[in-house]
């Protein structure tokens, strides 16, 4: 039996995270995300897919996020009909998120169409809400640490990888007639120290492994979070505006409320509203009390006059209307809204109208993709382009290191410490070309291990005759 692997998405850059396998006659896709960022990146949404859909015969799904999911809808659409696997609150978050990434395609197609902003007559969405219902059903959900065969002579494991709620790194373990072999997705790792979420479960063994490089080139320090919160959020306020913070719904936006709850406890921070203008973050936020065995947060903490989500500073909007009520509030509040790259979603209305406010403070928490609408403002453009209009960024802009659910450098290379043995091949994918090419450098220089980055589209004989 040979073995091979392609890499579609996730080699070179952040997003479109999509790694074939073809074992034996096997046909296994690792995550099938969407390409976000860059729009030579975007627009290989739109290309066919490199191999006939019909032709994969299992997907198996690392976490929820749209970079790792959000292609699956076009993919099921293509023709597409075989079990997609995760972990049980991967596929409450992906019935989210999925649903979510439909709606705004599209709000933006009717939006061009009305505007007239789009080169295209009638712009389309990449997918509808009807294409996503098509997903549903193919779901196959397992526990953490449970070994599950997906093929004769395959089976596969998931185990816990932080991040976000049910983020899982994947084992594959292959049953052949000389050897056995492994094979690991490292998924999105998440930190060490997470205030909300476990840290990310160690894996000893692999002889091909797959490890994400999202902060392979930079530290991320984690060392007093709450102390640079604090005291971003008192000079916003004494600036006498609003604090603006673009956060993804998943994750991101739950550890921000963590923070505030404790904050405004302590009085280190004024006892003003914080809006949460997310549906989606709504939504997430109750999975959290569904799934405690996924999160350190106890029974105790989620009970209402105690709860992280419920504490009486949080007001939460639900409707398109009370979302844009929030532009009439010119001081002494904070709003969370998604997405967190500011590339949709309900952020963008606020962008439009507080940009311009030099009162007001736009603060980004996470990592900012290139070629996104966040990056391109954190990297000091002057003007970004909203609903075919320039907008003139003379706000106060904010970035605070440390809230990042991606684990860094350090915390990259202590994971892959846990490792008895060197791999044969260790793929370093998820990044950017210079967080990429810097992490497996140092993958080499620390391990000796052969690191290698792959190019978009590169093929490997992972394995020959076993």
């Amino acid at each position: 039996m040979n073995i091979r692997a392609k890499f579609l998405g996730a080699a070179g850059s952040v997003t479109g995270s999509r790694h074939l396998l073809e074992i034996g006659d096997f046909t296994l896709l690792v995550d099938c995300g969407m390409f976000q960022g860059l729009k030579e990146l975007r627009l290989l949404n739109w290309q066919p897919f490199p191999i006939d859909p019909a032709t994969i015969d299992a997907i198996v799904i690392t976490h929820a996020h749209i970079d790792h999911t959000g292609y699956l809808p076009k993919l099921v659409k293509e023709g597409y009909d075989g079990p997609i696997y995760c972990t049980e609150a991967t596929m409450e978050l992906m019935k989210i998120l999925l649903f979510d990434s439909a709606k705004l395609q599209e709000e933006e197609a009717r939006w061009a169409r009305k505007k007239g902003y789009s080169k295209h007559e009638d712009p389309k969405p990449l997918y509808t809400s009807d294409d996503v219902e098509k997903v549903l059903p193919m779901i196959k959900y397992t526990d953490y640490d449970t070994v599950m065969d997906i093929h004769h002579g395959v089976s596969l494991r998931f185990r816990n990888a932080g991040h976000i709620l049910g983020a899982a790194t994947v084992e594959l373990k292959i049953h052949a007639d000389e050897q056995d072999k492994m094979i690991v997705f490292s998924g999105d790792l998440g930190r060490y120290k997470d205030p909300m979420l476990f840290p990310p479960e160690p894996v000893r063994e692999a002889d091909i492994l797959y490890i994400e490089s999202t902060y392979g080139d930079r530290e991320n320090p984690v060392n007093h979070p709450m102390e640079t919160f604090a005291t971003i959020i008192n000079d916003a306020m004494d600036r006498g505006g609003v604090l603006l913070i673009p956060a993804f719904s998943v994750g991101r936006t739950q550890v921000l409320m963590y923070y505030m709850k404790n904050l405004i406890e302590q009085g280190k921070i004024p006892d003003i509203p914080v809006y949460v203008d997310s549906p989606m973050a709504i939504s997430v936020t109750q999975l959290h009390k569904k799934f405690f065995e996924y999160h350190k947060l106890e029974e105790f903490d989620l009970q209402n006059h105690h709860s992280v989500f419920d504490f009486k500073n949080i007001k939460y909007k639900r409707s398109q209307e009370e979302s844009m009520q929030l532009n009439y509030i010119k001081k002494d509040a904070i709003i969370i809204s998604a997405s967190g790259m500011c590339t949709g979603g309900r952020i963008l209305h606020h962008l439009y109208n507080r940009l311009q406010n030099e009162q007001d403070t736009l603060l980004f928490v996470g990592y900012q993709a290139e070629g996104t609408r966040g990056r391109r403002i954190l990297d000091g453009e002057e003007k970004v382009k909203m609903f075919g209009y320039e907008i003139p960024v003379l706000c106060h802009v904010e970035k605070i290191e440390g809230l990042s659910a991606h684990a860094d450098r350090t915390e990259l290379l202590k994971w892959l410490h846990n490792f008895e043995h060197h791999p044969k091949k260790t793929f370093v994918v998820h990044g950017e070309k210079q967080s990429s090419e810097h992490f497996a450098q140092a993958i080499r220089d620390e391990f000796g291990w052969n690191a290698y980055t792959p190019k978009m589209n590169e093929a490997f004989e992972l394995f020959r005759g076993i």
